[in-house]
């Protein structure tokens, strides 16, 4: 099989890592192309030139893309939606795999929102310039949103006939390993906030403890391939956005 290239920054994880995560669940051949030497055809150098393809009628607006064959797609919930099936991610039959994606882009609302809170006014803007809007912000997120995404994310597993366990029937899909990296990332970013709204949704606790027990999982995230958080990603931590 030839290997999916994926394309995204070298160095954070930010929504590439949604991508990764069901990669190497799934144990599918990738290439991380940024990642790669130049010397081997890759480099960031590699995703810009591929993503500035003046040739490419269908370009993706900015990293990830996902490329297989002749096929390229852009935006993370849209390279899941693609890869799901393919790598035995989305469930059984279309009810399953559409709950799925729909769930996968309630995590990516979420997803922007924690962006926002350390860049509210602007994302050209360093976090210092606009501090002050970024308290205001992180303390609704951490007050309001936090508990409410995961909060509906608890009801979801609660009413899953097939038990609490995973999003979606009894299986692992690619919404439970997003599930897991909003969490440690919300984990990350606000420890304290996230703690107590965890608290209130011990089968969120849970999923994340569980995908991170599963063999492949476990083994990436404890290699070199699984990048450190860091304060250039999505998720930064500013104790002071915390509390």
């Amino acid at each position: 099989m030839t290997p999916y290239q994926l394309h995204y920054w070298p160095t954070i994880q930010g929504r590439g890592e949604f991508v990764r995560l069901a990669l190497e669940a799934a144990g599918a051949p990738y290439v991380d192309v940024a990642r790669e030497p130049a010397a081997k055809g890759g480099g960031e150098s590699k995703l810009m030139r591929d993503l500035g393809d003046a040739h490419n009628p269908r370009p993706s607006f900015a990293p990830p893309f996902l490329v297989d064959g002749d096929v390229v797609v852009g935006q993370t919930s849209a390279i899941l939606l693609y890869l799901g099936p393919r790598l035995g991610l989305s469930g059984s039959g279309e009810a399953d795999a559409l709950w799925t994606h729909q769930l996968q882009l309630t995590v990516a609302d979420a997803v922007v929102e924690a962006h926002d809170t350390h860049h509210p006014i602007a994302s050209a803007k360093y976090y210092e310039d606009q501090r002050e809007s970024a308290m205001e912000r992180a303390k609704d997120f951490r007050e309001n949103r936090i508990p409410k995404f995961l909060g509906w994310f608890e009801r979801v597993l609660q009413r899953n006939p097939a038990g609490d366990t995973h999003l979606v029937a009894a299986s692992l899909t690619y919404a439970d390993l997003s599930l897991f990296q909003l969490v440690a990332g919300l984990r990350y970013a606000f420890p304290k906030a996230t703690a107590r709204a965890l608290a209130k949704a011990p089968a969120v606790a849970r999923l994340h403890d569980n995908v991170a027990r599963r063999q492949r999982v476990h083994d990436y995230l404890q290699s070199k391939r699984r990048i450190a958080f860091n304060q250039e990603g999505i998720f930064r931590a500013y104790p002071e956005l915390d509390g």
